[in-house]
């Protein structure tokens, strides 16, 4: 990873001249984005919309971290992609980056194929000025939480799930991090993923545009500008809620910011994966022992399979995988020993 604060060129300016009359950037603003490095956080669907905008936008240095493929059932809402990416089974870092490239030759994109955990993201986020929330589970969202605060970088969350989403931007010392906001992330099964409940592709655009906006306050300067709210968007419901987080700064007990607890990135928290030899199989096991609401799962993953449940244990296939799930929510998964796709299937279809 390079430690460079300057792009490859210098860029032109003229491109950004409608961007340079806003009142919020102008020439010193641009000036800041095009010399800004960025990490982000996965490269689906919220990643996509946001590398597109802030590519767009000059932002100077983009990171693209994610471990998947393009698949057929991405193109729905994953805007960097397109046919050709799913049959030549293109990496997704790799494929939006050389699509970026198209837009933007003006600014320098480091693709990295790899699942972020807390091995490799101290590493990652150690030469950048900002990390774009682009993940589509809890556990990352976490161990972002924990490096941002740990390095005093700031960040901008995002989630979606069907047709609503939320986005709040976290400075360390200035506004409540993740965990002053939800202190611990949901059980597996207590919340819906995108496999379980669908998502609709205009929230991805409208959270993930939220989320670019605050970034480029933060790299071009304006940091008065930011959201101190958690914004609440339903598109299909047309509602909007803003809930006040500001005054959470200094008056919870928090885990992370006040008391420097890294508890994802130092492993206490979160899942552990192990190899089962001689099975083709992985073990995935939550921190602490939560209650799994298997007839719930059931149901969810229905659309999937016909899954056997009994009182003891839930079966199901999806993806060509054997899943076996218990309830104190510890999953076998039949059909492959990568630990790094065990945990990225676990977290599709049962959520952490």
């Amino acid at each position: 990873m390079t430690a460079s604060n300057e792009t490859s060129s210098t860029p032109d300016l003229d491109r950004y001249s409608r961007q340079m009359r806003f009142f919020g950037i102008r020439e010193a603003g641009q000036k800041k984005l095009s010399n800004a490095r960025v990490l982000l956080c996965g490269v689906g669907a919220l990643g996509t919309v946001l590398a597109n905008t802030l590519a767009r936008a000059g932002v100077g240095f983009i990171r693209l971290v994610d471990r998947d493929f393009v698949e057929l059932s991405n193109l729905q809402r994953q805007v960097l992609f397109d046919e050709d990416d799913v049959r030549s089974n293109t990496p997704k870092a790799e494929a939006a980056a050389a699509k970026l490239r198209q837009i933007n030759s003006q600014v320098t994109y480091e693709p990295i194929v790899a699942h972020i955990d807390r091995s490799n993201i101290e590493a990652m986020a150690a030469d950048v000025d900002l990390i774009a929330d682009g993940s589509d589970n809890f556990e990352i969202r976490y161990l972002i939480n924990d490096v941002a605060v740990k390095q005093g970088k700031p960040w901008v969350h995002g989630g979606c799930i069907g047709s609503h989403g939320q986005t709040f931007t976290i400075v360390p010392g200035k506004t409540p991090c993740l965990r002053c906001v939800f202190e611990a992330a949901p059980g597996p099964g207590e919340a819906a993923t995108c496999d379980s409940a669908g998502v609709l592709s205009p929230i991805i655009s409208i959270i993930a545009n939220f989320q670019a906006t605050e970034a480029l306050k933060l790299l071009s300067g304006a940091e008065d500008a930011i959201n101190r709210e958690l914004l609440y968007v339903d598109c299909w419901e047309n509602t909007t809620r803003r809930v006040k987080i500001a005054p959470l700064l200094g008056k919870v007990d928090c885990p992370c910011c006040k008391h420097h607890r890294f508890e994802w990135l130092e492993g206490s928290m979160g899942v552990q994966t192990t190899s089962l030899c001689g099975r083709n199989a992985v073990q995935v096991v939550p921190a602490g022992k939560p209650n799994l609401d298997l007839p719930r799962l059931a149901e969810s993953l229905s659309s999937y399979g016909k899954p056997q449940l009994t009182k003891f244990l839930l079966k199901v296939e999806i993806d060509g995988c054997q899943f076996t799930i218990f309830p104190d929510a510890r999953a076998i998964i039949q059909g492959t020993n990568d630990e790094e796709r065990a945990l990225a299937l676990y977290a599709r279809y049962v959520g952490h």
